[in-house]
């Protein structure tokens, strides 16, 4: 009778938890890694030396600390620069579409991706840094500029890209765990680093707003279609790029460690794992 009551109970709580993401008796869970370059971890140190090259693939990505966290098996297929139109079409010659990564026996996903879209996260960047100069700081003269525009396109464009990939996703790896990590915090409440990152103090809030409006589109997504959200607002807090060296996850346009400037360094990967990790219940 015991036995019989441990198996319900052991039945009921895969119905209601869903299978545990961990090595089991069967061997090491099978990993994709999807996504872009805040998957990829590019410009950490070390480079993955399988990786294309364009991709900028670190071993130290979030995708490499789950996997060596839980002894999984890990297909890596993340690649900077990538877009959501990426997973289902070369992204550079060579470079295969990255929902060829997925198989039925796919067991766990994760990605970052729908930053990239029509160009609006790096565009954003650049637009606001070169208003930030014009002004030396002063003002708001990229919200004076684009006003709604960059979350317009998020709100229009990038969502129902994203819903259209994790609907694809799903349907490539069935049996998969997905999870949708979203971007931890580029810049500060208020205030700013003009001297790190060349924002006009005004528009600090600004590009603040309009990343909660790109990790909002992401968690809308994720809802939509029974993928998991990994949340990185509260755990990414303090963390941005205007804070000082090893307590930033994100690195500063200027005076940073990491060539590739507004990225995640291994500190910033390894929060997101552990974010990832703590929401999926890996550990």
């Amino acid at each position: 009778m015991q036995r019989i009551a441990a198996c319900v109970l052991a039945a009921l709580a895969f119905v209601l938890l869903g299978a545990p993401a961990t090595a089991s008796a069967h061997g090491p869970i099978r990993y994709v890694a999807l996504g872009d370059s805040y998957s990829a971890a590019s410009g950490v140190l070390p480079p993955d030396l399988t990786a294309p090259p364009q991709c900028l693939r670190s071993t130290s990505n979030y995708p490499h600390v789950i996997a060596a966290a839980i002894g999984a098996q890990l297909t890596d297929v993340t690649c900077g620069g990538a877009d959501t139109g990426d997973y289902t079409a070369e992204q550079y010659p060579g470079v295969a579409p990255q929902l060829d990564a997925l198989a039925p026996d796919t067991q766990l996903v994760t990605m970052t991706i729908g930053g990239n879209d029509s160009s609006v996260f790096i565009n954003s960047i650049l637009q606001c840094g070169a208003a930030g100069l014009s002004t030396l700081g002063k003002g708001s003269p990229c919200k004076d500029r684009y006003g709604s525009s960059f979350e317009n396109t998020i709100r229009n464009v990038t969502y129902p890209s994203l819903v259209r990939t994790l609907q694809a996703v799903r349907a490539e790896a069935p049996r998969a765990r997905v999870a949708i990590l979203g971007y931890p915090w580029i810049m500060p409440r208020t205030g700013g680093c003009f001297d790190r990152m060349p924002v006009a103090e005004g528009d600090v809030p600004y590009l603040r707003s309009l990343q909660t409006t790109l990790n909002d589109a992401v968690r809308r997504a994720a809802a939509a279609t029974g993928v998991t959200y990994v949340d990185m607002n509260r755990v990414s807090e303090g963390h941005d790029a205007c804070a000082p060296i090893g307590v930033r996850w994100v690195e500063p346009v200027l005076q940073g460690t990491n060539p590739v400037i507004v990225h995640p360094n291994a500190l910033g990967e390894q929060g997101m794992a552990a974010q990832a990790m703590k929401v999926l219940r890996l550990r």
